[in-house]
Parts: C-alpha cells; structure tokens; sequence
C-alpha cells in the first residue's frame, strides 16, 4: 500500500526492511522498539505498516544518524520516542516512558553506509581517514588508534583471530607491533596497507576481498563490544516482550549469528533432561518459538540494488505466553521418583563410560 507520509531522501538501504516489518506485523496502538534505529529506514516501516497509529521508542548510539532519523520520522510526531543509547540499554529507555513491554523489537546490528561512507569515522579503508571506529564518538569507549598502538601482540592476534575468524591473525599482529615501534599507526590506509603486506602473496592471489577487511571488522567489534551488547540484549528483551510478541534480529557475518542462533534454539527448547532419562523430570517448558528455522537472506532483486546487503541474515522469535497451558504438560513427579529416575540416568552414563550394559 502507497503511503500518505513523505520520505526524505536517504542515503542508506534499509537491509531485508519488508521482511523484517513483516515479520514484527505492526498494528495500530501496538508499542514497537528498534533498536539500531540508524537513518529511520526500519522504523519508518514500521509506523507506516501501522497507518502511522503504532507508537515507536527508537535507540542508537550514533548522535549523526539519529538527528536524520529524527528528521525522517517527524510526520509520526509524538508517537516516535528517540534516544540516545546503546541498544543493550533498552530497558531503562522503556522505563523512561513507562512501557512494561513491546510488541515487538528489532535490531539490526552491522554498521551503516552512513558511517562506511564516511572518511572521518575510520570504519573504512575505501577513503584514507583516522582510526577511530566508534559507533559513538561522544562516548568514552576507546578508539581503534589506542587499540593498534597499545595493544600488546597476544590481544591484537586474540582480537583478529576472534572477532575477524582470519588465519593470517599471528602475522597480523605481529606486522602492527613492529610497524608502531617506527611511528603510530594513525589512518585507515596506513593500517590497510600495512595489513595487505603481512598477507603472504599466494593469499593475497587468491583473496576476493582486500586482505584488511577481516581486521577491520574484527577491530570495530572490539571497540564497541559489538558481541557483549548482542548477548546482554538478547539477555533480556524476552522479560520485556509482551506475549506473542516478536524479537527480530539482522545479522552481518557467521559470528553474530551464531550467537542468535544458539540462543533461540535456547527459548525455544521444550525438555532438557538427558536423553537417556525415559521419562521428564525438568519440566522445562519453551519461552518462544521460532518464527524462522531457517534465516531469511535477501532476496536477488535485493541484492541488485544493495549489495552490501550479502550476508544479511534475519532470525525472529515470537515469545509465548508463560500462563498459556503447556501442550502435553509432562506428568508431575513426586521427589522420590525423580530422585530415582536422576539415580539411574547417572548409572547409565557412568556404565557407558566404562562400555558396560546395564541390567534392568
């Protein structure tokens, strides 16, 4: 449906936008939170699927990228709440405005074009800028100057190995702790050339992408704790969604998601008795299902306009309701029973062990 909203140009490509505000179904009166708000793309989608009747807390910690979405979402007035903070902080931002619970929240967590594109925020080595790399600049987080000149070997090899999954992470690292005894290492070029020398030359061949993209991923993670925020969110947001409401994640690269996918798996999971136990005595029960087993990529159609959207994955959950009664409620132990049946699960494993058959 056309809408009757006006939008301001805008720079960045909102990444899988219909499938994502598909995926929350906003509806009029319903309180929705996004997280990365960014330039607005995602949330303006979302008021505009609601008919511009839903009310929205928006989060960022980039000042740049939230003044444009405060531009961009003006037509919704009072209706959109924006905040300056980490996405991880959402809690206290709800408090703020009194909201127990959202009907659904997104995040979408690589960085944007607005900060790749610009030369001065040190996200890219396309354009020769400083090292810095900070989602927020009025922060007291440390850039990635002090983190390449101060480091010492064994943390830069952890960070590059960890966060940037490169095998060339030793080299690395030892090519910037003996570049910086000479001078500090002060712009994305100098760091990118001197990365793209430590590479041997047969993988520098073979290499599809520049030799330094996995050390900048892996050093912007670092100084913005890009995995600790993922965790500390998904840590808590269930406790502030509403009963069927959705949490909707977009994820860049094999790591982050493998953090949303471990812990849906996790909220959706019924018993987690060993499986050696005959009958439940956890009576663990699901605190979501998974709305896609599988992650949504984008589409070709997508592609062609936003390449960088590649290695985009959306994953989304819808929480239950914990008063709902649970289908094939397992049988209610008595403290005997279990005890027995605990007994036995541990003299199965241990005559496994041992290579043993136990008798009945």
């Amino acid at each position: 449906m056309k809408s009757d909203f006006s939008v301001p140009e805008a720079v960045h490509v909102s990444v899988l936008l219909d499938e994502a505000v598909d995926a929350l179904a906003p509806r009029p009166g319903g309180r929705y939170l996004d997280g990365t708000v960014g330039m607005g793309g995602h949330s303006f989608a979302i008021m505009e699927r609601s008919g511009g009747q839903a009310f929205l807390c928006g989060l960022d910690r980039d000042t740049q990228a939230l003044e444009l979405a405060r531009v961009r979402l003006a037509p919704f007035g009072d209706r959109v709440h924006l905040v300056h903070t980490r996405y991880s902080a959402f809690a206290e931002a709800l408090d703020g405005l009194g909201w127990d619970t959202v009907d659904g929240a997104l995040i979408d967590i690589g960085v944007s074009s607005l900060q790749i594109d610009s030369a001065e925020r040190g996200f890219s080595f396309n354009a020769d800028g400083p090292l810095d790399m900070r989602m927020d600049r009025d922060s007291g987080d440390t850039p990635v100057s002090r983190l390449v000149n101060r480091a010492k070997l064994e943390e830069l090899k952890d960070i590059i190995e960890r966060y940037g999954e490169d095998p060339q992470a030793g080299r690395i690292a030892r090519a910037i702790v003996e570049a910086r005894v000479r001078k500090p290492i002060e712009t994305t070029g100098e760091l990118a050339a001197l990365v793209e020398r430590a590479y041997p030359a047969a993988w520098r061949a073979k290499a599809r992408n520049h030799p330094a993209t996995r050390t900048f991923q892996a050093l912007r993670m670092a100084v913005n704790d890009e995995i600790g925020e993922l965790e500390r969110f998904l840590d808590a947001i269930l406790g502030r969604l509403a009963p069927g409401g959705r949490v909707a994640v977009i994820s860049f690269h094999s790591l982050e998601d493998r953090v949303v996918k471990h812990r849906m798996k996790l909220w959706s999971q019924g018993c987690i008795c060993p499986r050696h136990i005959p009958v439940c005595v956890c009576h663990h029960v699901p605190e979501a299902r998974l709305i896609t087993p599988k992650p949504i990529c984008p589409s070709e159609r997508e592609l062609v306009v936003n390449p960088r959207a590649g290695s985009a994955k959306l994953r989304v959950a819808e929480k239950i309701d914990p008063h709902a009664p649970a289908a094939d409620a397992p049988e209610e132990l008595s403290p005997e029973e279990a005890a027995r049946l605990r007994y036995e699960a541990k003299r199965a494993a241990r005559l496994a062990r041992h290579g043993r058959e136990g008798r009945a």
